[in-house]
């Protein structure tokens, strides 16, 4: 894996997507026996993944979610309802394929990868991959969650899972968590990124109650005076009041813009990462792509802030990868008529832009 010095090197390496891909897969859908443009943002959602991975004709399979596992030393701070045991004991469900994200990535044919970025006093577990950076974040409202170079680590190590699963052929990717408290670090990330007030952002989480609600609105509060993040870099905004998921995440972004991957961003969580990721190198927009809207208060306001419109607008908010995965099935579904029958094979003339509305 590349040093973190050479993070800045790498994401100049980054190139924009291609012109004669998206002029392509836009004529192949003009061919396809149907109005034009009756899928909507299906339809848009394939086009610029042809753009991405420079041609008309790529695949959606084989295909992974990655679910990034660390814990918050925010918990600490009563932020959450659940202890950080609980990150640990997912993980292991992921590893047994028995989490929530395993049972709907079995119906959408998709591989589940949990990995361990810094699950607390965690051991190697067969099944999850270990890129652990540290034992879990220090408590933000004390002091920085990590370092600096704990960040770059990170973010570095989220794109060199990329390249793994490219060399592995995997074709497309989703983003999932798993950290207790990462709704509270996510949220903080969210208010720098979004120049908004933990008062606006705060959302309830996993079921905070009003007391729960109130200590995490102060504790991100608290984070953001103590650390003062700088707003203009990613990087320091992860250190301070990140986690090593998000940070890991953000890397998983920047390498879909750099191996030419398609990823598909997830809720608020993946959401803030796409974000930092985008706010790195712009090119990685390309990358990234909608799946649902979170019902957390970031939700909507991260992808307005990314350019990004969700496939599903369902309420969801369970984290792990699910609403990502949920939105395979629709892109199998666009995929079969972009590949499908077309005008010619019905005998009949294509439909031609008429203007107007």
């Amino acid at each position: 894996m590349p040093e973190a010095k050479q993070l800045k090197e790498l994401l100049k390496t980054i190139q924009p997507p291609s012109d004669a891909a998206k002029a392509e897969a836009e004529r192949q859908w003009a061919a396809c026996a149907k109005p034009l443009g009756s899928l909507g943002l299906l339809e848009d959602t394939l086009t610029e993944m042809a753009a991405l991975t420079g041609t008309a004709q790529f695949q959606l399979t084989p295909r992974a979610v990655l679910v990034l596992c660390a814990d918050n030393g925010v918990v600490a701070q009563g932020v959450s309802q659940s202890g950080s045991e609980v990150t640990g004991i997912v993980a292991r469900a992921l590893a047994a394929g028995q989490s929530n994200v395993c049972r709907m990535a079995a119906l959408a044919e998709c591989h589940v990868l949990p990995v361990d970025m810094g699950i607390r006093d965690f051991a190697p577990q067969p099944g999850i991959l270990s890129c652990r950076i540290g034992n879990g974040t220090q408590d933000m409202t004390e002091g920085s969650a990590m370092t600096y170079a704990q960040a770059e680590q990170a973010i570095l190590t989220g794109i060199d899972l990329v390249r793994q699963q490219k060399e592995a052929g995997v074709h497309l990717l989703a983003t999932g968590e798993m950290g207790i408290g990462n709704t509270t670090t996510a949220t903080a990330v969210s208010c720098l990124l979004l120049g908004k007030s933990p008062q606006e952002l705060t959302g309830r989480g996993a079921g905070l109650s009003d007391a729960g609600l109130v200590r995490k609105r102060l504790a991100i509060e608290k984070a953001i005076q103590v650390n003062q993040p700088d707003p203009g870099d990613p990087v320091d905004i992860l250190s301070k009041v990140g986690g090593f998921d998000i940070a890991g995440l953000c890397g998983v972004f920047l390498g879909g813009a750099l191996y030419r991957i398609p990823v598909l961003i997830d809720g608020a969580i993946s959401a803030a990462a796409a974000l930092c990721a985008v706010r790195l190198s712009p090119l990685a927009s390309a990358a990234a792509f909608a799946t649902h809207q979170s019902a957390e208060p970031t939700g909507k306001l991260l992808l307005r802030e990314l350019g990004k419109h969700p496939l599903i607008t369902a309420g969801m908010r369970l984290g792990e990868g699910t609403g990502a995965v949920a939105a395979m099935p629709l892109l199998d579904m666009a995929m079969a008529i972009y590949r499908g029958s077309t005008f010619a094979d019905y005998g009949m003339q294509p439909y031609t832009p008429q203007g107007g509305c």
